[in-house]
């Protein structure tokens, strides 16, 4: 059985949004193509209470790593807030063949950036479990953004055991940092997870 696993492909990601991630709108049909060959679809939704602890309180702080309850913690814009447009999925991405949706970033004390826990691994999401308990054994990962909730929810995936692959064209980054996604890609690729275009995708 292999999952395709979409991150966090809400409006705040997109150009307009309040995180904007150039080109994130960009991987929409891709995304859409590849539900349909792929057993099972999982998505990831950053789903944040209003004065979450990573958001900057002024936008002069925005980027600046400080620490949240004992971890290094980048502060961004105030993002995908519970139940506001930009917690939503990107108009045009085909939910309804979604297989079930996991919430992350829902405590304000610590950030999530992987679908599968949260950054100090303090709690699960239930996606790991919930993949255990579907047998899956391959896992596919697309959405936003490459250097930060994509590479740690692949690190994570490839981490439970599961043959992991980045379809890179599926994805893009935030690049805080010149030179980020380059280095995300490269650790993804060191750490076992294949790295391939979706014109290549064969599920089987």
């Amino acid at each position: 059985m292999n999952a395709l696993i979409i991150v966090d492909v809400q409006n705040d990601f997109i150009p307009g949004g309040a995180l904007a991630v150039a080109g994130g709108n960009e991987i929409v049909p891709v995304i859409n193509q590849l539900m349909e060959q792929c057993d099972l679809v999982v998505a990831t939704q950053d789903w944040h209470p209003e004065g979450h602890g990573s958001f900057a309180q002024r936008p002069e702080d925005i980027g600046m790593v400080v620490d949240l309850n004992g971890l290094d913690q980048v502060l961004w814009p105030v993002h995908c807030v519970q139940e506001t447009f930009g917690a939503e999925f990107v108009d045009g991405l085909n939910i309804e063949r979604f297989d079930t949706v996991f919430r992350k970033g829902t405590d304000p004390g610590i950030d999530s950036y992987s679908g599968l826990f949260d950054n100090g691994k303090r709690k699960a999401t239930g996606l790991d479990q919930y993949l255990r308990d579907q047998q899956v054994d391959e896992a596919f990962v697309v959405g936003l953004a490459t250097d930060y909730c994509v590479k740690f929810t692949a690190l994570d995936l490839v981490d439970m055991g599961l043959r992991t692959t980045l379809i890179v064209d599926a994805c893009r980054g935030v690049n805080l940092t010149p030179g980020d996604v380059d280095r995300a890609v490269a650790e993804m690729r060191d750490a076992g997870i294949a790295i391939i275009q979706s014109n290549v995708l064969d599920p089987t």
